[in-house]
């Protein structure tokens, strides 16, 4: 198996939470201590780890960059970090909190020209732009607002400016279960075929993991899935 597993582990009042179709009011919280399930991710052989700030994406400034530097000063995990990063000031506070990588949607459509600032100041390699995605179109602040943005001409727009990883989530399937859009990725993949993909939204099982996999998506991050008890990590390949 090539791809790249991804636990996520998202923050809302101090807590490791999900949403479903990113809707605050239809939460569920899995763990009370983010430190302590990112240690079990970490013990069962991840190396990786996606962590949103909820509250900062709500208040669109970053909140829990303490939860932050818990998890990245008490485990190895390279963690990327996303949520509430509107400024200069956030994706500073995110790296010196030990984000190894820093994910940033709002802005990139807000402005432009700051986000580009960030790709050479940080480099392609630290700097993930997150694509969500509904009906076609991006998807701002948390997922509360919708833009006029077109997915693939957006991307098309920032894989010209140097951007190499992308996280595209499809709202719609998101904490539902359902399966992840397979078909969607396939074809960002056909217009952007070097681009490092990174699937995120309705992963409900183990196969749903194999089916991206052989779809060539390049990585996954997954949450829900894995908190109801519905993937195999030993089939997987993790686990002790």
């Amino acid at each position: 198996m090539k791809i790249q597993l991804i636990p996520a582990i998202d923050i809302l009042d101090g807590k490791c939470v999900r949403l479903t179709k990113g809707d605050y009011d239809q939460k569920k919280v899995y763990d009370d201590n983010p430190i302590d399930q990112a240690r079990r991710f970490e013990d069962m052989g991840f190396t990786r780890l996606h962590v949103v700030d909820l509250d900062g994406a709500k208040s669109k400034h970053i909140v829990n960059e303490q939860v932050l530097c818990d998890i990245t000063s008490h485990t190895h995990l390279e963690v990327d970090f996303g949520g509430g990063i509107k400024s200069d000031a956030d994706i500073q506070k995110a790296f010196e909190a030990g984000a190894s990588m820093v994910t940033v949607g709002s802005v990139a459509v807000s402005n432009p020209d700051l986000f580009v600032s960030w790709l050479e100041k940080y480099g392609s390699d630290h700097l993930i732009l997150g694509a969500d995605t509904s009906h076609g179109k991006i998807s701002v602040n948390g997922w509360l607002e919708n833009s006029e943005e077109e997915l693939i001409p957006f991307l098309g727009r920032y894989v010209n400016e140097g951007v190499t990883n992308v996280l595209c989530t499809e709202i719609s399937r998101d904490g539902t279960l359902s399966g992840p859009a397979i078909d969607l990725y396939v074809d960002i993949l056909k217009h952007f075929p070097h681009m490092n993909l990174i699937a995120s939204g309705g992963v409900g099982s183990t196969d749903d993991i194999v089916k991206l996999d052989e779809a060539g998506v390049p990585a996954v991050v997954f949450g829900k899935a894995w908190y109801e008890g519905r993937l195999d990590v030993n089939r997987l390949g993790y686990g002790k």
